[in-house]
């Protein structure tokens, strides 16, 4: 098992050629900061905007090399969030969000095929499962919100049977099926983006860290400075370590284990239609199949980051994918004797409502919180941060996602330590329920902490 930071979607991409760090002053219309999805989806839709516009990109490391890069490659909407969106903002704006988000996974698969790119984009439906009774009838309150917004075709109730005839795991003992979904390489999707945007005249400048960011718009660099009539802050979990942005996200982690080519294997699942599957626990298991008809599967129980400091264990934790890799043969117990050919990982930022948040402070226009679910919202973000950049008001900066009411974390260490013990409680709850036992009492109570603070903290 080749087990890597980047992980096997950036390998099978091919390499990069960097382009050149950012030396001395620089001058532009918009600055982005940040070169994953959210960056690169915003570049270019200021330029769907202003064709003529100045448009300076810095990204630390390399584009699309962060969790842009290494995510499962879920191109999901919002409609999982729907009961979470109207209840904080009432029928109309859910619904407005979640339609918006629908443009945006159709967005993505036009964009491949007019721009020529060939990021594996498949449309199918994505399955939630059940595994264990507990996990039964959760995603009720969707389904219901669904039928009382008049769009009852959303997301539907599943048996067993039904599920089992699109996946057969002996695991699953039922579900329910969101309608729209599709499947990415999610690193051909970010460098194709890249390379398209360097040939509309983007200036990108890679390996060219921020060291400081002004409210008037202002950039400064190791290497120089950009003046800029907006600024847009696009860096994922790396948004914590920017001033005035660290109580409004945490940073915890997810990794992935891939499967060697099993054809014989899907055959046997009857797993051939390309659905995207996750599981109903807090701390989910997520799969999907490759064009190469391998399996991604990954699981969100990794560590907690403190604030925005780097952790090798965010990205490369053993154990962690030990515990993936256990559960990858539990959902299918053909695996057993199977090759595992790659292991990865990486940080996700956490929102505390499950819900991105995109806003402006001065002249700087931010999007983060996209808490593993940033393929297909990320496109979405680029409209929105577009439009603030451009000061180009409309029905896309008028979204509930737009300024929503601050919800905020505790400061460090105390979010760490919370964190971390909170995590715990909702894995030893998960593995009691995975092994038909009922959590203790005070596992129930600590992992119930999120819920009862007004947090939703599913990942």
């Amino acid at each position: 098992m080749r087990h890597t930071r980047y992980g096997w979607w950036l390998e099978e991409a091919g390499e990069v050629v960097p382009t050149a760090p950012l030396e001395g002053d620089a001058s532009a219309d918009v600055v982005i900061v940040g070169g994953g999805y959210l960056g690169l989806w915003t570049a270019w839709h200021v330029l769907e905007l202003e064709p003529n516009a100045d448009v300076l990109l810095l990204e630390a490391d390399l584009c699309g090399h962060g969790p842009s890069g290494r995510n499962g490659g879920f191109c999901e909407t919002l409609w999982g969030e729907v009961d979470i969106l109207r209840e904080r903002s009432g029928d109309t704006a859910a619904l407005a969000v979640c339609r918006a988000s629908e443009e945006a996974v159709r967005g993505i698969g036009a964009w491949c095929t007019k721009n020529e790119v060939d990021a594996w984009f498949r449309e199918a439906p994505m399955l939630r499962v059940a595994t264990t009774e507990s996990q039964l009838g959760s995603w009720d309150s969707k389904v219901k919100t669904c039928i009382e917004l008049g769009a009852s075709d959303e997301i539907v109730s599943m048996s067993a049977e039904d599920m089992r005839a699109r996946c057969a795991s002996p695991l699953v003992l039922g579900g329910a099926s969101h309608r729209l979904n599709a499947t990415v390489q999610p690193a051909q999707l970010a460098l194709g983006l890249r390379r398209r945007l360097i040939e509309r005249g983007v200036h990108i400048h890679e390996r060219t860290g921020v060291t400081r960011l002004h409210r008037d718009g202002r950039v400064e660099t190791r290497g120089g400075r950009v003046r800029a009539s907006a600024a847009v802050l696009a860096v994922n979990s790396a948004a914590a370590g920017f001033s005035g942005y660290r109580l409004s996200l945490a940073v915890a982690s997810s990794h992935i284990v891939l499967t060697e080519p099993v054809p014989d294997v899907l055959e046997e699942l009857g797993w051939t239609g390309g659905e995207a599957i996750v599981d109903s626990r807090t701390l989910v298991h997520y799969m999907r199949t490759t064009r190469d008809e391998r399996i991604v599967f990954g699981w969100g129980g990794g560590s907690m980051g403190f604030g925005s400091r780097a952790s090798t264990r965010l990205e490369l934790d053993a154990d962690v994918i030990a515990r993936t890799r256990e559960s990858l043969v539990r959902f299918f117990p053909q695996f057993r004797g199977r090759e595992i050919t790659h292991a990865w990982g990486g940080p996700i930022d956490v929102s505390p409502t499950h819900l991105p948040i995109f806003g402006s402070r001065g002249r700087v226009h931010h999007g983060f919180g996209f808490t593993g679910n940033g393929v297909g919202p990320s496109y979405l973000g680029g409209e929105i941060l577009a439009r603030l950049a451009l000061d180009r008001r409309d029905e896309r900066t008028s979204l509930a996602i737009v300024e929503p009411a601050r919800k905020l974390f505790p400061p460090e260490p105390f979010r760490y330590v919370g964190g971390s013990l909170i995590r715990r409680a909702l894995m030893a709850k998960d593995a009691a329920e995975d092994e038909g036992r009922k959590p203790s009492s005070a596992t129930s109570f600590v992992a119930s902490l999120p819920r009862r603070l007004g947090l939703h903290l599913p990942r």
